[in-house]
């Protein structure tokens, strides 16, 4: 009788699962994508400055993005353990904000109010590494798909923790924090079972098929709570209403199980047809050669001899080279290429100056006279999930064409000069228009830097790679955000009649004038490294290594 995980449906259904298993701890992922609505009450309970505030947000971004040690873990331990310690920061970090905000302890020092919020937001680099590097090994050949869904997630995670914040919660910050420090801890202790390295079964074109309805659930999912946002924005407040719309989001959630599913009733019937061929067997046993076998054996033997005298003679087996581009780095050889470096660059540029608009989300609103900015989280995080989903698919589709990922970058980089230019307006709407443009380009950097790095330098050493690049956010959180945006916010609050607090579209202006002219410079960049790096990815598709290396 057959062993339930021997057959390739039994290994595909682990495999789905996993991705399904996956995409929950994800959406659960995002906490740091919320500071804006827990930030004010930071503010008034602790009395920051906009300064503090906005390095207490640098703090935030430092601990999701700056991952080595998760990356030199991930080649040591299980992704199970990688994902409890993750869940374990998260309980921990945001247990001690929750305790300080709701009173209940006496306030921390501020370095310590750092470091707490400092280790519930690196929980997401725990959760991001365990899965990427699973689930992009156990789908190889689609990894820009897989990225952009799974990291899609991380983007839409603060949609999903907006949508129970106002429809469970009320609208209440500290039950916010308790919810950041629970849920993720429990999504990744019951889902870390499932993602785990399972063998490469599936056939492309299958596999495409089932990305395409994952994507279709993804997009529709998007779609519900973009609408929803504009019902509950719009239509008197109804809990009732509220909590219908969260628990079909939540619904929407299960839906990528049923492609495991699929495969479920599929290894079903395979074992059955197994079963009932083992005991036509027993009935007609059929005769048996010894000596064919022994001569296939022979001959595998000599075969596989004589493979290696002839590498030994050629030198292949002691001849030891660098690596070159689309081959395994490690870190170390990856620090002394240019193209690192430059991708490290544009990556900076964008989600730098990205990350300073999120952080000071709130604040942005109160300048503007929203006294509620819900709807822009939302609206942000929405269209942060859909430029992830489409960046991935899209530099999929045309890099087998051998059209850099990097050069959808440059674009999305001139897409989030407008998102700049339209906070330093502060029009009618520009705060919701921008929400958007700067959400969907800000999704698209993710997507595209980090299957770019995997096809520059392997996948051997891609989780300490991956956490090295990603400390472009934070790097770019503590200039943009930490010392620009913070010191210019209280320089025009100072002239106001409040000293903590200034109202009016100056308050930002120069600010993202200054982050327009980043993005100029990043989009610069990103053009400049797609015209180095085309030739390897002409070498790359059109002679099928891609594919080959990533096994």
């Amino acid at each position: 009788m057959a062993s339930i995980s021997s057959g390739p449906s039994s290994q595909l259904t682990i495999k789905w699962l996993g991705l399904a298993a996956s995409i929950w701890i994800q959406a659960f992922a995002g906490n740091a994508y919320t500071f804006s609505h827990f930030s004010p009450r930071l503010k008034a309970v602790l009395h920051y400055s906009q300064i503090e505030l906005n390095n207490l947000g640098v703090a935030k971004d430092i601990g999701e993005n700056v991952g080595l040690i998760t990356g030199y873990l991930s080649n040591k331990l299980p992704a199970w353990l990688i994902l409890f310690i993750g869940g374990l920061e998260a309980f921990l970090g945001y247990g001690v904000l929750w305790l300080v905000v709701s009173e209940r302890i006496a306030p921390l020092p501020y370095w310590q109010m750092c470091l707490a919020i400092c280790i519930g937001a690196n929980s997401a680099t725990f959760f991001n590494t365990a899965v990427l590097v699973t689930t992009m090994r156990n789908f190889p050949q689609s990894r820009g798909t897989v990225v952009g869904i799974l990291k899609g997630f991380v983007g839409l995670s603060g949609a999903i923790f907006t949508q129970l914040y106002t429809s469970f919660l009320f609208k209440n910050p500290v039950s916010l924090l308790l919810l950041l420090s629970t849920s993720p801890f429990a999504v990744s202790v019951a889902c870390m079972g499932f993602v785990r390295p399972v063998p490469d079964a599936t056939r492309e074109p299958e596999e495409k098929r089932n990305f395409f309805l994952v994507h279709v659930i993804c997009v529709s999912l998007a779609l519900y709570l973009l609408v929803a946002t504009f019902v509950q924005d719009f239509l008197p407040s109804n809990p009732i209403v509220s909590g219908v719309i969260a628990t079909v989001m939540l619904l929407f959630l299960f839906a990528p199980v049923f492609v495991a599913l699929k495969f479920f009733i599929l290894g079903y019937i395979e074992r059955t047809e197994e079963e009932l061929s083992w005991d036509d067997r027993k009935k007609f046993p059929p005769g048996m050669s010894t000596s064919d076998s022994a001569t296939s054996l022979s001959e595998a033997d000599i075969e596989n001899d004589t493979d290696v005298l002839m590498a030994v003679g050629e030198g292949a087996v002691s001849r030891k080279r660098k690596p070159r581009r689309g081959e395994d780095f490690n870190l170390r050889q990856s620090l002394l290429k240019a193209d690192f470096w430059l991708l490290f660059f544009t990556f900076f540029c964008g989600v730098g100056s990205g990350v300073t608009a999120i952080n000071n989300l709130g604040q942005i609103g109160q300048a503007q006279g929203f006294t509620d900015v819900t709807i822009f989280v939302t609206l942000l995080g929405i269209w942060n999930f859909l430029g992830r989903l489409g960046g991935g698919a899209i530099s999929e589709k045309y890099v087998r064409k051998a059209v850099p990922r990097t050069l959808w970058l440059a674009g999305a980089q001139c897409l989030m000069v407008v998102a700049h230019l339209l906070f330093a307006w502060a029009g009618t709407s520009s705060l919701h228009v921008g929400s958007i443009l700067l959400g969907f380009c800000y999704g698209v950097h993710f997507s595209v830097m980090v299957p770019t790095a995997s096809e520059l330098f392997g996948l051997k050493h891609f989780g300490k790679i991956y956490n090295f690049l990603t400390m472009g956010d934070p790097v770019g959180s503590l200039l943009f955000s930490g010392v620009i945006a913070g010191y210019l916010y209280d320089m025009e609050a100072r002239d106001g009649p409040q000293a903590d607090q200034c109202i009016g579209a100056h308050c930002f202006r120069l600010t993202f004038l200054i982050m327009a002219g980043v993005c100029l410079v990043g989009s610069a960049a990103s053009v400049y490294v797609s015209v180095r790096i085309k030739p390897v990815y002409q070498s790359l598709y059109k002679s099928g290594r891609a594919v080959r290396n990533l096994h």
